[in-house]
């Protein structure tokens, strides 16, 4: 199977190493900076943010005063990773342990939240682990936020959280941070939304300490993980016909079906498990226990299959299994839908194979780190998209998918590349010599102030409430799509028609202020060209726009921050697949990710020419010093410094020798 994008690590071993306290690299860095009070960590997945957070709350309770850590994540089937660990076997002060009666990642939500507010005035225990739904409910019965004052509160996953004012969870992390002296551990493998509403404002993130670590760093260092692959594989017809040629049943593989909104989906969840079972081999029986599937291949063996598609009180007993698989023969293939995706460990995952295209690039992330767990007999890791051909010219299509291996790249290094989503704010309600924030279009109205009743639209979200409504009225907007001259209809009468239905109160100014706004939002986030062809992507955040299914992707570029800056062509040619084709792509190693991170570093550095070659010395003394290159990621700011001078004068050269 060829990949879109394969890189190859030094496999130094140095990222699962660990030093005298059992800390493993990414640990160690998170560890250094255990006493800021509030600690921003960006990382891949499994790369050991879990055990990070154990080191981290420990010291917090037994060294730093703190008397409470309320560990949130956001849905239980990964507080696996909080299971009880032996620390101090590998030199560590102290054993993770907490209570099971403050471990509330059980089915149901029947008490917990009682059981969080009791266990903030329980003297006895320090540690309680639960889900970001128990942390909201418990937060809105609190009667004094001053009973946090001595807390920690650690938010696994944290890009569900936003800066969004509909946000709850976003709302109580700020709330915490104003009014109380609670220390709070942040912990990401994707530090951007789906929805490109930023994580956090810029002033609350001025606020924390930030440690990153990239895939870049994370796979040179694995001892068994040589490379991961991506390949990108277009199909005319039915998936079901292709997917024998991208699926190895002798790897181990995480396959996701399509959403049944997409346009790969059959629309029956069911009858797809049956055809993905019949294209592995023929069905033998289940596990009357386990609920696990037995299928034999052509060549004769038998691999247990795990069905996380079909609904059901067997479908628990299946996760179960799952999460207590200690040999590889233990499990060969798992089917799911929207399961076995985000903090789901499987360390023996080869393969993901992900059916219908994916606009949400944090699902990607997410779905690759699935693999990308080091361990023995494991050399290569894959992710594979199978999509249906879009409807479009070659050389579009090669744009796209250049984009998107440019924006994959960029995330893998923990950048944030979604654009920022767009609100709106009347002048009239600005204080004097106050600017916009990022993202916010000022409305003129200073000689005819906007009425409340549209302040209050915008502020609650109108414009986007429009939009969603267009997005899922696919008569309106389908030959916008295929007919450029068609695409005007849409904005001037199908908007309309569309703001009266909701909003049948507005008066004739307030109508054209909003239908204004939702114009400007459609055409500045790329929904619209400025020949107003619609632009389909999740802006809404909605599962509708995955209707458009493949076309989508001739879209991409839009959605992405700093690709542009990226000016490195990826693909190298073309192959026929399955009557369509498989775009292929340059080999991209080590040496090229790095060298990615580096250009763009000192695209968003101030770095210029003359600096550069003034720490050209101080460059050199160093390297002979520590005997390594400065560090972009280094907490010393002048050493980030000279790795900047550093990144700026390779890529001088680059462009001298070019």
């Amino acid at each position: 199977m060829a990949d879109i994008l394969n890189v190859t690590y030094a496999q130094t071993g140095a990222s699962t190493k660990h030093n005298t306290l059992g800390m493993r690299e990414m640990q160690a860095r998170a560890y250094e900076k255990r006493n800021a009070q509030f600690l921003l960590l960006k990382a891949p997945p499994a790369s050991g943010k879990s055990r990070a957070l154990m080191f981290l709350a420990l010291d917090k309770v037994y060294n730093q005063g703190m008397d409470k850590v309320i560990i949130a994540v956001p849905e239980i089937s990964i507080c696996g990773s909080f299971d009880d660990a032996d620390l101090t076997s590998y030199g560590f002060f102290a054993d993770w342990h907490i209570n099971p009666k403050y471990s509330l990642c059980s089915e149901g939500n029947y008490g917990k939240t009682e059981t969080l507010l009791a266990f903030l005035k329980d003297k006895n225990e320090h540690f309680l682990l639960c889900t970001h739904s128990t942390l909201r409910f418990a937060y809105e019965k609190l009667k004094d936020i001053h009973i946090l004052d001595k807390a920690v509160i650690a938010i696994d996953e944290f890009h569900h959280t936003s800066a969004e004012d509909g946000n709850k969870l976003g709302a109580i992390l700020d709330d915490i941070i104003k009014n109380s002296s609670a220390h709070v551990i942040a912990m990401t493998g994707s530090y951007f939304r789906g929805d490109q509403v930023p994580i956090l404002s810029p002033e609350t993130e001025s606020k924390f300490t930030q440690v990153t670590y990239t895939y870049y760093e994370q796979l040179n260092g694995y001892k068994y993980l040589k490379s991961l692959g991506l390949g990108y594989h277009f199909y005319q017809g039915k998936y079901f016909d292709a997917l024998k040629e991208v699926l190895d049943t002798t790897k181990k593989t995480i396959i996701h079906i399509p959403n049944v909104n997409s346009r790969e989906s059959s629309k029956n969840k069911y009858d797809e498990v049956d055809r993905i079972l019949e294209a592995i081999g023929t069905y033998e029986g289940k596990d009357p226990i386990t609920k696990i599937m037995t299928v034999k291949t052509e060549d004769g063996r038998m691999l247990k299959v795990a069905d996380l598609v079909t609904d059901g009180d067997e479908r628990k007993t299946i996760q179960n299994y799952l999460r207590k698989i200690e040999h590889k023969e233990d499990m060969d293939i798992i089917i799911a839908l929207g399961m076995a995706k985000e903090g789901f460990d499987w360390r023996y995952c080869e393969h993901v194979l992900t059916i219908g295209y994916r606009n949400s690039m944090t699902e990607v992330v997410q779905i690759i780190g699935r693999a990308t767990r080091d361990c023995e007999g494991k050399e290569h890791a894959q992710f594979t998209n199978l999509i249906a051909q879009p409807d479009a010219q070659d050389e579009d299509v090669k744009i796209a998918v250049n984009n998107l291996i440019k924006a994959i790249s960029l995330s893998l290094l923990m950048r944030e590349v979604l654009a920022p989503n767009i609100s709106f704010r009347p002048r009239s309600t600005m204080l004097e010599g106050e600017e916009a924030k990022q993202g916010e279009i000022i409305i003129e109205d200073k000689d005819s102030p906007v009425s409340e009743n549209v302040k209050n639209l915008l502020e609650n979200g109108a414009v986007d409430q429009i939009i969603q409504t267009l997005m899922v009225t696919p008569e309106a907007i389908a030959p916008a799509i295929v007919d450029n001259q068609k695409a005007k209809v849409v904005t001037e009468i199908e908007v309309p028609k569309i703001i009266k239905q909701v909003f049948p109160e507005l008066n004739d100014e307030d109508f054209t202020t909003i239908h204004d706004a939702v114009k400007t939002k459609l055409a500045i986030s790329g929904l619209t060209y400025p020949d107003n062809t619609i632009n389909l992507r999740d802006t809404a955040g909605g599962s509708n726009s995955e209707k458009m299914g493949a076309q989508d992707l001739l879209k991409i570029g839009n959605k992405f921050i700093d690709v542009d800056k990226l000016e490195v062509d990826l693909i190298d040619k073309v192959n026929p697949f399955q009557g369509a084709y498989e775009i292929l792509s340059k080999s991209i190693d080590a040496p090229l990710l790095k060298t990615i991170q580096d250009h763009v570093t000192t695209q968003n550095s101030s770095m210029s020419e003359e600096e550069a070659k003034l720490l050209w010395n101080d460059l050199k003394k160093f390297v002979k010093q520590y005997n390594r290159n400065p560090d972009l990621a280094s907490f010393d700011p002048y050493e980030k410094r000279l790795a900047e001078a550093l990144a700026f004068l390779r890529r001088k050269k680059a462009e001298s020798m070019q």
